[in-house]
């Protein structure tokens, strides 16, 4: 990536107002390839140990393969495609020898030295992808809602506060192959913020606070406000939190 960019980058996590923690959040730098990086948010489901297992898994497969990454030779989108089904796999194999239910969503975004980047998702842990303000993606949610909205008998609105908003069509360890949806962004910018997280942080905002929070703030400091702002308009009722937040700006911005 051009030297004329500078990274900057925090995870957040909170065990919001369950009894257990089952998120897991990572953000780390390749060991050898320069300005690539990797971020990943898994929301574990199971009961008290079996979502746990789950989402550690994801984070293990995603640690192992992405540190034997080539990105001068392989294809990140391979990448990406292998650690979902990898870790699908190993936790449908816990699952059968625990005799538990262990499930995991997944965002996880790679940043590539030329400077592109690729998403992947399964389930409805999001991936954002904003320049200031604006809005340029994110990701679609593998859930009962989101299908409604994508046939037209829900509003974003209406499905943002539906009784079953929770209700997965698709994530790991399920019976069936998880869902995977790619994206690419051909050239990040300066000005531009990539955000994974669960859906315990963006159930509680709209793109649009999103958007202001991440243009004003560092990543660090955005992520302590967005937990807290959640935590408050949770009222005592809240999810598991967990996200990674990367900001490209230009060199003598943060000099």
């Amino acid at each position: 990536m051009s030297s004329n960019f500078r990274i900057q980058a925090a995870t957040g996590i909170h065990r919001g107002d369950r009894e257990y923690q089952q998120d897991q959040v990572l953000l780390m730098a390749h060991p050898h390839a320069k300005s690539c990086i990797l971020g990943v948010v898994a929301d574990g489901m199971g009961g008290r140990s079996g979502g746990r297992k789950a989402s550690d898994q994801v984070m293990l497969t995603a640690r192992q393969l992405f540190e034997r990454f080539e990105p001068a030779k392989e294809d990140c989108t391979h990448l990406l495609h292998t650690i979902v089904q990898d870790a699908h796999t190993v936790i449908r194999l816990t699952a059968i020898a625990a005799e538990q239910e262990p499930h995991s969503t997944i965002a996880a975004f790679v940043v590539l030295p030329d400077g592109s980047c690729h998403f992947m998702h399964s389930g409805d842990s999001r991936l954002y992808h904003f320049h200031g303000q604006q809005q340029r993606y994110r990701t679609k949610d593998h859930s009962y809602v989101q299908a409604l909205v994508d046939r037209g008998e829900l509003t974003e609105a209406q499905a943002h506060n539906h009784p079953q908003s929770n209700i997965l069509l698709g994530c790991l360890g399920s019976v069936s192959a998880p869902p995977m949806e790619h994206y690419r962004i051909e050239k990040l910018q300066p000005g531009d913020t990539l955000m994974a997280c669960s859906d315990g942080v963006w159930h509680y905002f709209t793109s649009e606070e999103l958007g202001r929070v991440l243009e004003a703030l560092s990543p660090r400091e955005a992520s302590q406000f967005l937990i807290e702002k959640a935590r408050q308009r949770a009222s005592g009722l809240g999810d598991n939190l967990s996200l990674a937040i990367l900001k490209l700006a230009a060199a003598q911005e943060t000099a």
